[in-house]
């Protein structure tokens, strides 16, 4: 018989994390436990974790438990995923998918079966240059330059316009697109009045993408920025809480965006971003996928289905480089080296 236990843990930020929408000093996240009489030493560990103005299934943790606690039960019971059920608390689906794929697995964190899962090849990432003051981002994008990172995300929308231009011009200045990538994401921060102008400003600096350019939910001035664009936009917020099947391909044929970008835990679990990029990949829209501010668990999680969705060789960055955000996270086999997220345990064997 197969038993789930929950745990949870706050983890600290070594550094606030800012966005166009606030800053995150902490994070609660709840862990779900999968044994078995059958196999006692098999183990399955799922990351479960909501971002509270963000997540379509964020509530008060109690009530967060009591929920999760209703779906680990229907598990224990049927020895089956509900996806129908779940498919509106994707944080959720997403811990139980990753517990159930780690315990298939027989406890290995490559639950896939790829060469990244076993140490063979990483995974390209972005650096991520959050929000702060003009000097703590300048700082934040010249250690991510030096670490060796050939694709930037910049978060902007919450200082000075100008100088986040500015930020972008000091890469430029220095690095072609040919050494860098630049992405930046506004986070839903300019108004559907500016946007445009906003990123025709932006455009001279050979941006590779603008994610969330305006706050989701309007999707008419959306549609109409996507048609209307100098730059790729990329959408994400946007696709929170659209959790059914028809309404997502009414989402992707309305506002017909350039790229989707993908975050398991806000996005339908694993499951549901499979069924967004097939549904993307039918419409020639891009895509790539990030992690929401896990810890090691769920991060692990979100590297080993990257892996598996796009395959050997991945050229595209991910955006999977959150794993040195927490003072006290929970220790993984997971490194970044240059800009490449690897497994290392079985790198060294």
């Amino acid at each position: 018989m197969r038993k789930i236990t929950i745990t949870s843990k706050l983890l600290h930020f070594l550094q606030p994390a800012g966005t166009s929408r606030g800053v995150y000093n902490t994070r609660l996240s709840f862990y779900l436990k999968l044994t078995s009489d059958e196999q006692p030493d098999v183990v399955g560990v799922g990351e479960c974790a909501t971002l509270p103005d963000l997540s379509c299934d964020a509530m008060p943790p109690n009530e967060y438990e009591r929920k999760l606690r209703t779906f680990c039960d229907e598990y224990e019971r049927t020895g089956v995923i509900d996806y129908e059920a779940m498919r509106a608390y994707p944080s959720m689906l997403f811990g139980l998918e990753t517990a159930v794929a780690q315990f298939n697995a027989k406890g290995s964190l490559n639950f896939f079966y790829t060469p990244f899962g076993r140490g063979e090849e990483g995974i390209p990432i972005n650096g991520l240059v959050w929000m702060g003051t003009f000097e703590e981002m300048f700082e934040r994008l010249e250690a991510k330059l030096k670490a060796g990172f050939r694709c930037i995300k910049i978060k902007i929308g919450a200082i000075d316009f100008d100088q986040e231009l500015q930020l972008i011009r000091h890469i430029r200045s220095t690095f072609s697109r040919n050494d860098v990538e630049l992405r930046v994401d506004a986070n839903g921060g300019f108004t559907p009045e500016e946007a445009l102008s906003r990123m025709e400003a932006l455009v001279q600096y050979d941006i590779h993408s603008i994610e969330q350019p305006i706050k989701q939910h309007q999707w008419t001035e959306m549609a109409r920025l996507c048609a209307a664009t100098p730059l790729p936009i990329g959408l994400d917020e946007e696709l929170i809480g659209v959790n059914e099947r028809q309404k997502k391909i009414e989402l992707l044929d309305t506002i017909r965006p350039q790229y989707i970008v993908l975050k398991p835990s806000l996005h339908g679990g694993m499951a549901g971003t499979e069924e967004w990029i097939q549904l993307a990949r039918e419409r020639n829209i891009g895509s790539w996928i990030t992690s929401a501010l896990e810890s090691n668990v769920g991060l692990n999680a979100i590297a080993q289905l990257t892996a598996s969705i796009y395959g050997t060789n991945i050229r595209h960055a991910q955006g999977l480089g959150t794993g040195q955000l927490f003072a006290d996270n929970i220790e993984m086999p997971l490194k970044v080296v240059g800009d490449k997220l690897w497994i290392v345990e079985q790198l060294h064997n």
